[in-house]
Order: structure tokens, then C-alpha cells, then sequence
């Protein structure tokens, strides 16, 4: 489905609006308060946010591959 925020600047969506988008569209709503109304600084904050989750992703996955190779978990048999 493409929406238009503005003339000109199409935006494509992964996914059909639904009832759920009222959540999402109320995140989008307070992100965008948070940022003064500013879309360039909302853009920025979720990216430096997007980055901080990844780099908090990757830790995890080495801890839990340093504690796996050391034999601190034991492999589920059902």
C-alpha cells in the first residue's frame, strides 16, 4: 500500500493499515512530540536508538556464544 504525506514524497508500506496502526500511529505521534515536531531530529533519535539496540544485540549474542562454547548451557532434548 503507498501512502503520501506530502505531494511528491511517496512512502511505501510492508504492510496493509488496520486497526493496529492506531498504536503504531500513536507512537509515531509521541516520537514526534518527544522531538519538538521536528521529523529531522525524530529521524535521527530513532536511528541513534536503532544503532544503541543493535549494538545491545550483538553483546548479548557474544555472551551467550562465550557461555554456550563453555559449556554454561545445555541443549534442550524436548
Amino acid at each position: 500500500m503507498m501512502r503520501h504525506l506530502n505531494p511528491g514524497y511517496p512512502i511505501m508500506s510492508a504492510r496493509p493499515e488496520s486497526d493496529d496502526d492506531d498504536g503504531l500511529e500513536a507512537a509515531v505521534d509521541q516520537a514526534i512530540s518527544a522531538c519538538g515536531g521536528n521529523l529531522r531530529a525524530t529521524i535521527r533519535a530513532l536511528i541513534v536508538a536503532n544503532e544503541f539496540l543493535e549494538n545491545e544485540v550483538s553483546e548479548l549474542m557474544k555472551a551467550v556464544a562465550k557461555a554456550h562454547s563453555r559449556g554454561r548451557f545445555k541443549t534442550y532434548s524436548g
